[in-house]
Formats: C-alpha cells, structure tokens, sequence
C-alpha cells in the first residue's frame, strides 16, 4: 500500500507540471512562484522560517516519533547517513517541485481573470481546498484533473497517517509485548477508530477553526520545543560523543573531519536555530485568525493550553523520576542524565566490546563492590 501512496503522487504532480506549463499565463505563476515577481520580505517574517520548519519536521517525522519508530525497524547495520541524505533531499525536492505544478496553474487562473496570481494564491488550507480547485474547474477536461488532485491529496494525507499510527501502535508493543504482541491488528483497529472519533470535530461547520487553532498552536508550537529538547536530550545529556560512538558501532568508524560537520550541528547550529526561530515567533506572535474572524480570548487560551498539555509531560515525569532516584540531589540529576546498565543493542551479537554482558557485570561489580576494584588497582601499581 505504502508503495502505491508514496509513488501516485508523483505522477500526479508530473501530469498537472505537464498541464500546466502549457497553459496561458504560466510563466507568470512561476514567475511569483520563484522568479522576478517572487516576495522575498516574505523571508524578513518570523512566522515564515517557523512555518518552514514545523513543515520540514512534520514531513520528515522529526519530534512527533515517526523517524525513529520506523528507523526502529532498519537492520543494525543499516547505512543511515545514505538514508538520512537521499530522505531529506528527495522532500525538499518534492515540494520545490510541487510548487512548479501548482503555480504553473495559479498562473494560469490569474490570466483568466486579470488579476495579479498573488490575488489567486491563498495560504494554508485555502491553497488546497479553494484556490487550485478553482483553476483546476477552468481547465478543459476539468473533472478528470480535479479527481487526480484530490485523489493525490488522499493517498498523502493516508501516507502521513501511516506513520502517525505506526507510532502509536509501535511504542504500546514496546510498552505492553506480553498484552499486544498477539493482538497487534486489533490495536491498530482500536487505534484508528479512537484517533476517527476524536478527529469528527474537525468535520463539523465549525471544524476549520479547531483545524487552524490546532494547526497554529500544537503542530508548530510543540514540535519546535520537542524537536529542541531532544538535540539538548542526546546532545549534552546522553552526550554527542557517546552517540557517536554508538552510530560507528551501527555504520563503522569514521574520521574526526567527518564527525565534524555534525557536533557542529547538534551543539551549536541546530539548537541556535530553533532557540532563534522561537523566540523571535514568541516577540512577533499575533493571534491566529481565518479569513476575517478572530478567535476570542477564551479560544487563544484553550490553544495554550493544548500546548502546555502536550509538553506537561517532560518535565512531569523528569521530577517523578528524581523523586523516584536514590541518593542525594546531585547524585539522583547525574544517575538520571546517564545511560542505565541496561541500555545496549538488543541482540547480542550486535553488542560488541563496548556493550558486552562481560563488561556490563564487570561495571555493575565495580559499582557494588569499589573496594575489590582499589584492590586490583593497587596490585596492579604494585607489579609495575
């Protein structure tokens, strides 16, 4: 199924790309699209750049689990930097190429009515739903282009919620193997019959709005702080440079130059990045609207909670867990910001020298036992 969602789409985006570059006021869209007409001041906005990197987390799975529930699945030696390379390429270049088929057309639209294409374009779910019907309805032909586009945009929206479920049904057979092992086509039934239930909101006559608060505040406002906890999470907690050494246990040993590129990214780029974007969309914040209604005071404070909801959890269970630890303040934070005994590669065969159950008891030994390893110390500075 999976082949088939993923794959439809292109094409359809090549036969409207086709379509609409033959069309009348083409170049115009494109033009505005990327070109002479194109608003770059666009990029001078806080709410463009966080926009832009909502959607490239989103559509690549970063902070909301889908990357690493499907990785979970990869053999151990899998060559993840091929991957994470021609995954993240092959994304940008859809949208840029996206972007031609669907300006070409806007264009298009524009030069049927006389009007400029930035009175066409509409941003958001305007875009999909109002403006490119629109010109999709003035093309000859115009029920077959319009049942390929809104045939694409159901095997997307099926393709995105293929991993959102692969989540959830993942992380509870993780959870819960000896209840769910058996029963995983069940959970996956009950899992999307729940996530169908709490979605019949969204479809009511006021459903746009709860779509636009929960599109303006939960999926941009919580996978910026997510995706910004996890880099500070293996970065300076787990640390970057024993994650490294588990990534060359996984593809081989690499040079420092190489290793370079990416401490650079996980400790200084990346994080700067998103603490900028957020704190400059949190200065420039304005309240989200829909066309010309405003939301009022009481929906802004249920979108902040949505959020503050969400993101209750890591610190919630950050202080259960210190409360939990053993020992004083400090000892409980530096037992907590370290891998457990049991934190290795599930086969054994894939442990190596760095994780191998001789090494592991030897540790564990060595922490009941500190005397008997002074003792060896001591015999070995003696023989020396």
């Amino acid at each position: 199924v999976v082949y088939f969602t993923a794959t439809f789409p292109y094409a359809v985006i090549l036969i409207l790309l086709i379509r609409g570059v033959t069309l009348e006021g083409a170049k115009d869209g494109i033009e505005f699209y990327i070109g002479t007409q194109s608003n770059l001041t666009k990029l001078t906005e806080a709410q463009v750049w966080k926009d832009a990197a909502t959607q490239t987390f989103y559509s690549l799975s970063i902070g909301w689990g889908g990357l690493m529930t499907l990785a979970s699945y990869n053999n151990f030696h899998n060559n993840v930097f091929k991957d994470s390379f021609v995954v993240t390429l092959t994304n940008a270049g859809t949208s840029v190429f996206a972007g031609f088929a669907i300006f070409s057309i806007l264009g298009h639209m524009a030069h049927i009515y006389k009007i400029p294409v930035e009175e066409v374009v509409k941003e958001g779910f305007g875009l999909a739903f109002i403006a490119y019907p629109g010109a999709l309805s003035k093309l000859p032909i115009s029920p077959l282009w319009s049942i390929l586009f809104f045939f694409m945009l159901l095997t997307v929206g099926l393709d995105s919620q293929f991993a959102g479920i692969e989540v959830l049904t993942t992380c509870l057979l993780d959870a819960f193997p000896k209840a769910f092992k058996s029963k995983r086509a069940l959970l996956t039934i009950t899992t999307c019959s729940v996530l169908y239930l709490l979605g019949l909101p969204c479809v009511t006559r006021a459903g746009i709005y709860w779509v636009t608060l929960i599109d303006q505040f939960v999926a941009s406002w919580v996978l910026l702080f997510l995706v910004l906890l996890e880099i500070v999470g293996i970065s300076y907690v787990y640390g970057g440079n024993r994650f490294i050494k588990d990534i060359e246990m996984m593809v081989g040993k690499k040079s420092f130059g190489f290793w370079l590129w990416w401490r650079a990214c996980w400790f200084f780029i990346s994080p700067c990045i998103i603490l900028v974007i957020l704190g400059w969309s949190v200065v420039t914040f304005a309240p989200p609207t829909y066309g010309n209604v405003e939301y009022p005071s009481w929906g802004l404070a249920l979108g902040w909670c949505m959020v503050v909801f969400v993101l209750i959890w890591i610190p919630a269970v950050a202080v259960y867990k210190l409360i939990k630890a053993k020992g004083n303040p400090w000892k409980r934070l530096k037992s907590l910001c370290s891998p457990s005994e049991g934190w290795h590669p599930y086969l054994d065969i894939h442990r190596g020298e760095r994780y191998s159950k001789e090494r592991c008891f030897r540790k564990k030994s060595e922490k009941n036992h500190p005397e008997q390893r002074c003792n060896v110390l001591w015999r070995n500075v003696q023989k020396a």
